[in-house]
């Protein structure tokens, strides 16, 4: 699921507001007997599809019955949030957003450790990376199973790139951008020739290197090192700039209206995008269709951007009927199927092998199979940790690159976010 913005409220606060329980120790199953029947709620948040392959299982366990209940992101963490906090309320099963995971760590003691429930058994099954950003206490505790992700690769405009004389096909394409280095050069012809940046914003440019980083903002003790020597924020930050200096960013914001009409328009030569970025386009830049395909990323850009997890609180009734549908909704086979009706990108790279997988195409990209292109880009990330408060480091770094863009000094600037940054965290 792509990235939302998330509201930051700390957990000890929420424990003197209750919300409704909805845990199925309601339902008239006694839960452990596969005779009678058994009725599992779960939460989930935006397009999964997960409805459909809810009503398959039911037909292949005629004793349960699974309860979806659909909200927004943001809705659905923090009401997930507030009961795990009140110790009642919380459902059976519940999606869990990758950019939420560190924030729910601390909500440990009220979620099940899949690993009791022998998900080890599942490991291999999917990538190392995605699998380790679920776990918890050291790698003895997992949060959740893992669902789809957002590995990024490189939309291209290539009339843009034709114009500029550079190659159009995908592999050569992947070829000639292969090293930060070889991006920057790109940027300067396509920026030479046409006139266009490389990129709409100073963010795009900064997510690139970010996305990356194993440590970004905090360790995992949630130390605030983009001070210390060594870390890769400031290399992030100096990068975007150098880049905007050059001329090779745009000014057109995510998900701002400018942003959209320069998509459909080609008013920045590529988007650094997660395989979740398609589905937008071909619903939100229809007449762009054709004009776009996808290459792979250098490796010091490919990062992931979104994804989710699903965990099974506590305070289920029915652990292992949970557990057992929780199994089963995120195999290599169904997360096929969930590719194919919703476009949640598999996290299990069994199914990158997969004849039906591999031979799909996107008619929007021209018949290319773009997810050939990420799930080559998926296994090139590696491990990244984030920290709760993720969220509000980056929101003050992305203000100060505004900053620059508007003509401030970028030195000052970074010194001005850091200070709100340590504010923000003593509060």
């Amino acid at each position: 699921m792509k990235f939302k913005k998330w509201l930051l409220v700390g957990f000890s606060s929420l424990l003197v507001f209750g919300v409704a329980a909805c845990s199925s120790d309601k339902s008239s199953s006694d839960g452990g007997s596969k005779d009678k029947e058994v009725s599992i709620d779960f939460w989930v948040f935006g397009a999964t599809g997960y409805e459909e392959l809810a009503k398959e299982y039911e037909k292949e366990n005629k004793n349960v019955k699974i309860k979806i209940k659909k909200s927004e992101t943001d809705a659905h963490h923090s009401n997930l949030f507030t009961a795990l906090s009140a110790g009642t309320g919380a459902p059976d099963v519940a999606m869990l957003e990758v950019d939420q995971v560190d924030r729910f760590r601390d909500a440990q003691d009220r979620l099940l450790n899949l690993y009791d429930m022998k998900a080890d058994e599942i490991k291999d099954q999917y990538l190392d990376w995605k699998w380790k950003i679920a776990e918890n206490d050291g790698g003895k505790f997992l949060m959740g199973l893992p669902t789809d992700i957002g590995p990024k690769g490189l939309y291209y405009r290539t009339e843009l790139f034709e114009a500029a004389g550079l190659p159009t096909e995908p592999e050569e394409v992947s070829a000639l951008i292969s090293t930060p280095e070889s991006f920057k050069e790109a940027a300067l012809t396509i920026k030479e020739k046409t006139g266009k940046p490389m990129v709409a914003s100073m963010e795009m440019m900064y997510r690139a290197k970010l996305d990356t980083l194993e440590e970004s903002y905090f360790d995992s003790e949630g130390n605030l090192l983009i001070e210390e020597s060594g870390n890769g924020v400031k290399g992030a930050y100096d990068q975007a700039i150098e880049m905007n200096k050059l001329g090779l960013v745009g000014n057109l914001p995510m998900w701002s209206a400018e942003w959209g009409s320069g998509v459909q328009k080609g008013d920045f030569a590529v988007e650094l995008g997660a395989a979740w970025f398609k589905g937008w386009m071909e619903g939100n830049a229809p007449d762009a269709a054709g004009k776009y395909k996808v290459a792979t990323l250098p490796t010091e850009y490919s990062g992931n951007w979104g994804g989710s997890y699903i965990t099974i609180p506590k305070e289920t009734k029915h652990p292992q009927e949970a557990y057992d549908f929780v199994k089963w909704l995120v195999s290599p086979d169904n997360q096929l199927k969930s590719f194919k009706s919703s476009g949640l990108f598999p996290s299990s790279p069994l199914v990158y092998e997969m004849d039906d997988f591999k031979a799909s195409t996107d008619d929007y990209f021209s018949g290319q199979s773009t997810q050939n292109v990420f799930a080559e880009s998926a296994q090139k990330i590696g491990y990244v940790y984030k920290g709760k408060n993720y969220i509000t480091v980056n929101d003050e770094i992305n203000a100060a690159l505004t900053n620059v863009q508007d003509g401030k000094d970028p030195e000052k600037e970074w010194t001005a976010a850091i200070k709100r940054i340590k504010k923000a965290l003593d509060r």
